[in-house]
C-alpha cells in the first residue's frame, strides 16, 4: 500500500550527504549543482566518483576540502546564477592540475563535472486540505507548477497516492512553512482556522519576494484582515499583491469545486502572464546583447 508523503522535510543541518541534499532540493524546488569528481590522476584528496551538492548559500558533502573543493563551490555558484538567468541548464567539465594550478601538495590533476538543476517550474503553496482543496488539487496539479500541500491535521493526510509534483506536509505550525518556500512561489490560503489564514497572510506578506497570497473567504473577511494587516505593519501597496476573495470573479458559485475552478483559473492566467512576461524580458535581453 502506498503510504502518502507527510512528514517535513529535514532541518539543514540534520543533512550530511550529498543524495539527502539532492532529494531535499528536488522537494523544495531549491536550486543545486550536482558536483562529480569525473577523473583522477596521480595523488588525489578523493576518489573518482566522488560528489557533493552546492546551493546558492549552503553546500553538502565533500570533494577533500582545500582550494580545488573552494574553486569548485565558487564556480558551481556561478554555473547557478548563470542557470537561473538563462532558464536553463548546464553542465560543465573543469579540469584542474592540483599542484600548478591550486597549489596543493597532492600533486595530482582531476576533472570535475558540475551539472546545474535550476527549476523553472512554478511553486505553488497550498494551506489547508479541506472541502476546497481537495477539489483544487486534481486540476492545478496538470499544470507545470509544483505543489506544496501543507496541513496540520492528521485525519486529512491524504490516503491515496499523490500526482508527482505535489508533496503533502503534514506540520502543526503551518506558518513555519512560510519561510521554508523558495523566492517568487505562490501561496494559497484556505485553511479551517481563521487566526491561522490571519497569521499566514501575515507571514506570506512580510516575505516581499512571495508576489501572489491568494486566500478563500467572504469580501467582510478580507477587509477584516486588510485592516489588521495594516494595523500589523503590512504597507497598503504589498497588499496589492493579496488575493482575496481568492479566484476569477467570472466563475460563479460555492460549490467547492466551482471555487476550485475558480481559483485555478486565477493561477492560469498568471502562469501564462508570467510565462509572456518572460519571453518579452528574454526578447529584449537578445535585442541588447546584439546591438
Amino acid at each position: 500500500m502506498h503510504q502518502p508523503e507527510h512528514t517535513v522535510a529535514p532541518p539543514h543541518w540534520q543533512i550530511q550527504r550529498w543524495f539527502e541534499a539532492v532529494t531535499h532540493c528536488e522537494r523544495t524546488a531549491e536550486p543545486y549543482a550536482l558536483i562529480t569528481v569525473l577523473t583522477t590522476a596521480g595523488s588525489t584528496p578523493r576518489e573518482q566518483g566522488t560528489k557533493m551538492v552546492v546551493t546558492p548559500d549552503r553546500q553538502f558533502d565533500t570533494i577533500g576540502g582545500g582550494h580545488l573543493e573552494f574553486k569548485a563551490i565558487a564556480l558551481a555558484r556561478e554555473a547557478l546564477a548563470n542557470a537561473a538567468q538563462q532558464r536553463t541548464n548546464h553542465q560543465q567539465l573543469h579540469a584542474f592540475p592540483l599542484a600548478s594550478a591550486l597549489g596543493q601538495c597532492c600533486g595530482g590533476a582531476v576533472k570535475l563535472l558540475i551539472e546545474t538543476h535550476v527549476s523553472h517550474q512554478q511553486v505553488v503553496a497550498l494551506f489547508g486540505a479541506g472541502h476546497v482543496a481537495q477539489a483544487l488539487i486534481p486540476i492545478i496539479a496538470q499544470l507545470p507548477v509544483q505543489v506544496r500541500w501543507i496541513d496540520n491535521r492528521e485525519s486529512l493526510v491524504p490516503q491515496h497516492a499523490l500526482p508527482a509534483n505535489v508533496q503533502f506536509v503534514l506540520d502543526d505550525s503551518p506558518t513555519g512553512e512560510i519561510a521554508l518556500l523558495p523566492a517568487d512561489s505562490w501561496v494559497i490560503i484556505m485553511t479551517h482556522d481563521h487566526q491561522l489564514d490571519f497569521e499566514l497572510a501575515e507571514k506570506a506578506l512580510k516575505r516581499p519576494d512571495l508576489p501572489y497570497i491568494g486566500m478563500i473567504g467572504s469580501d467582510t473577511k478580507t477587509r477584516r484582515f486588510q485592516q489588521r494587516l495594516m494595523a500589523k505593519g503590512i504597507a497598503e501597496s504589498r497588499l496589492g499583491d493579496f488575493y482575496s476573495p481568492i479566484g476569477e470573479s467570472a466563475v460563479p458559485g460555492k460549490l467547492p469545486i466551482e471555487v476550485a475552478v475558480s481559483v485555478s483559473a486565477q493561477l492560469i492566467q498568471r502562469l501564462h502572464s508570467s510565462q509572456t512576461n518572460s519571453t518579452a524580458s528574454q526578447q529584449t535581453q537578445q535585442e541588447y546583447h546584439d546591438a
